[in-house]
């Protein structure tokens, strides 16, 4: 499979062009070939965490797809003149490929999240796509030593499609130790996208998320991410510089 063009590098982190539909027609070869890929859904905030992060920013330059996801990753792509075709959500993403999993047979397990919201998610999918495989559902948690109970409940479950959502950077660093281990062949690190499916969280309505504005409706409801969301001014004004560039990471979260 040809690699994904690369649209621009933020923070040392390569930025894939990709559209959705070209991020599941990748999935799918991967499926096919048995993998393993590892795909980051990647917004501002990861990439200032990746600035001063050394082993998250190893995890994201190793990932096969680096998605852009979040509109300030569209709006830096545009103001350096390498536009990405297309924003890819995270949230957006999850109910497509749990179509395409239906209709394709992929075997899809749901990690993380809260007790009880991922097998939630997994039944609303389920409800929308009649023939969706799901391998199994399991809060768990992202502490090593948790990891090889986890390991083997998704190896075991013959996992194709291993969506993780505990959080940037946890569910990406997660997956970076553990997918091959699993033998799952793709594996994505979602968020809150389960508590968005299964009804927890509300997204923000459609011309927020055109907008730019997803990041306003979030705060609002988790009036407690104000302190996260602080990254994205920052971020701003490293991009408009052109700092981004050479700042290296600072620390290892491993």
């Amino acid at each position: 499979m040809e690699e994904p063009k690369v649209a621009l590098t933020l923070m040392g982190v390569p930025i894939h062009d990709v559209t959705m539909d070209e991020t599941i027609t990748r999935v799918a070869g991967w499926i096919a070939h048995g993998g393993p890929a590892q795909i980051a859904t990647v917004n501002p905030e990861f990439l200032m965490r990746a600035r001063q992060d050394a082993s998250f920013g190893a995890v994201l330059r190793r990932a096969a797809l680096c998605l852009p996801d979040g509109s300030g990753i569209v709006w830096a792509a545009w103001l350096r003149g390498s536009p990405v075709r297309e924003r890819v959500a995270g949230s957006d993403l999850v109910p497509r490929l749990a179509r395409e999993a239906s209709q394709h047979g992929w075997r899809v397990y749901f990690l993380g999240a809260a007790p009880g919201v991922a097998e939630a998610a997994a039944s609303v999918l389920a409800a929308r796509n009649s023939a969706l495989q799901i391998a199994g559902c399991y809060a768990g948690s992202p502490d090593p030593e948790e990891e090889a109970e986890i390991i083997k409940r998704v190896k075991e479950a013959r996992t194709d499609l291993l969506l993780v959502a505990y959080g940037a950077p946890k569910q990406d660093l997660w997956l970076g130790r553990n997918l091959e281990r699993t033998g799952a062949a793709v594996g994505i690190g979602v968020g809150g996208s389960f508590d968005f499916v299964a009804g927890v969280s509300r997204r923000a309505p459609y011309w927020m998320q055109r907008a730019g504005l997803e990041w306003l409706h979030r705060l609002i409801q988790e009036p407690s991410r104000w302190r996260r969301q602080t990254a994205l001014p920052h971020f701003a004004w490293l991009v408009l510089t052109g700092r981004d560039r050479s700042t290296p990471p600072l620390k290892d979260s491993r």
